[in-house]
């Protein structure tokens, strides 16, 4: 029988992501909201990625006591002093739509040459599988923004972010950008850790 975690996030790209990578251990993935946890609560506190997956996964686990799996990722910009960083899902506003958080990071990039266009992704994982074990993971992912929007696969700033002149992360497919991606790091580094404490269970029972 799988085994249940709770994925501290209701975005179904996300969710989607960690079930690709994680089904291959007999993990079943489920949201948030499946598990019955409400997030309107949860304030994002931290100062920097790492602390915000904490926040999120102690706070899922406390709410449902099943293994819980919280990211906290965004996008730091080199001309930008690592902005928008932290605040990524929050650039433009609480409300602002992924369309307008692009736009409003082309227009504050509108006067920087593409060679100074620099960026990476980051991606902190946090899994809290029981009240003692924590499991702490990042991913990161260079590359640099481009000066228009291009594709139509993908969410967030993937339109404007190429890890090479070709293509941006939305004109990848899925399984090219788990190669590349900042989440795809983590997830791989996050698999390898779960499947080693999966085979010494296995091998103590």
């Amino acid at each position: 029988m799988a085994e249940k975690f709770v994925i501290a996030s209701n975005n179904q790209h996300k969710v989607n992501e960690f079930r690709r990578i994680l089904s291959k251990l007999d993990i079943e993935v489920i949201t948030a909201k499946e598990a019955g946890v409400d997030f309107s609560d949860v304030e994002e506190t931290g100062k920097t990625f790492a602390e915000n997956a904490e926040i999120k996964a102690l706070y899922a686990f406390g709410k449902s006591s099943l293994p819980c799996i919280a990211d906290d990722s965004g996008l730091c910009v080199d001309a930008l002093n690592g902005r928008p960083g932290i605040y990524s899902a929050r650039y433009g506003g609480e409300n602002s739509t992924d369309d307008e958080k692009i736009d409003l990071l082309l227009s504050e990039l509108s006067d920087v040459s593409q060679d100074k266009r620099s960026a990476h992704f980051i991606c902190s994982i946090c899994c809290v599988i029981d009240k003692d074990t924590i499991l702490k993971i990042e991913g990161r992912c260079d590359g640099f923004i481009g000066k228009e929007k291009r594709g139509d696969n993908g969410f967030g700033y993937d339109p404007v972010f190429f890890v090479n002149s070709d293509k941006s992360f939305a004109e990848l497919s899925d399984t090219e950008k788990d190669k590349y991606s900042h989440r795809g790091d983590a997830l791989r580094k996050f698999y390898d850790l779960l499947k080693e404490r999966k085979d010494k269970n296995h091998v103590n029972q």
